[in-house]
C-alpha cells in the first residue's frame, strides 16, 4: 500500500502541518536572544510516517488498522527532530514550543529526567495544530544533543536487525555507551556554563592576585 492509498487527500494535510512545524522552528532561530545566546537548532529533521510503518504501528498496539484510527490513536503521522548541541538548549527551544498558543500540548515525554531502560534520553512532545486547514493534525516533536542522536541513530540500526548475535552483551554495551554519553553531555553543558558565567577569568584573576 502508497502513502497516497493509506491517507487519502489527509496526505496534502500532513505534508502542510510538516512544512508549518519547519517554518515554526525556524522562526525560533531568528529570536534575538537565540541568536545572541548561540543556542541554535544544529539540525532539523521531518518525515511523513509511511504507511508501512503506520500499519505496523497500529497493529502492534492493537488498534484497527485504517485512517481514522492512525489519525486519532498515533501522535507521530507527521514527525519532526530537532537536533540541539547542549541540554539547556533542549529545554529551552521545548518550553517556547510549549508556549505556543496555536498548538495544543497533549503530551510530554521528558527522557533526560526519567531516561529509558535501555539509556535513551531525549524530550518528546505531542501536540495538535489548533488553527487553519491543519486544525486537528497531529504531529510528535523529538528534541535531542547531537551526541544523543548519534547514539540513538546506531541504537535504531542495531534494534531492527533480523538476528542478533549476543544480543544481551550488545543491549548491554549501548546502555552503557548511552550513560557514558549522557554524562559527557553534562560535562560539556557545565564547560559551556563555566564560559559564559565568565567562571574561568574570575578563577584567573583570583589566582593572579596571589604573587
Amino acid at each position: 500500500m502508497t502513502d497516497e492509498e493509506f491517507y487519502g487527500q489527509t496526505l496534502y494535510t500532513l505534508q502542510n502541518a510538516e512544512k508549518y512545524l519547519l517554518k515554526l522552528i525556524a522562526e525560533y532561530q531568528e529570536l534575538p536572544e537565540i541568536v545572541v545566546s548561540d543556542s541554535f537548532v544544529m539540525n532539523c529533521q521531518s518525515r511523513i510516517k509511511s504507511a508501512e510503518s503506520m500499519v505496523k504501528k497500529l497493529k502492534n498496539r492493537g488498534f484497527k488498522e485504517d485512517l481514522h484510527s492512525a489519525l486519532t490513536n498515533v501522535y507521530d503521522a507527521v514527525g519532526i527532530r530537532i537536533i540541539c548541541g547542549f541540554i539547556d538548549d533542549v529545554y529551552k527551544i521545548a518550553a517556547w514550543i510549549e508556549k505556543r498558543e496555536e498548538l495544543e500540548i497533549i503530551l510530554r515525554k521528558d527522557y533526560f529526567a526519567w531516561p529509558k531502560p535501555n539509556g535513551y534520553r531525549s524530550y518528546h512532545i505531542c501536540l495538535r495544530i489548533r488553527e487553519g486547514s491543519m486544525a486537528g493534525t497531529q504531529a510528535e516533536i523529538q528534541i535531542r544533543t547531537m551526541a544523543i542522536d548519534f547514539w540513538a541513530t546506531l541504537e535504531h540500526e542495531l534494534k531492527y536487525k533480523k538476528k542478533i548475535p549476543c544480543e544481551e552483551l550488545i543491549r548491554k554495551e549501548l546502555k552503557r555507551c548511552a550513560d557514558e554519553i549522557a554524562a559527557t553531555d553534562i560535562s560539556m553543558q557545565t564547560i559551556r556554563d563555566m564560559l559564559e558565567n565568565g567562571f574561568c577569568e574570575n578563577k584567573e584573576d583570583t589566582e593572579s592576585s596571589y604573587f
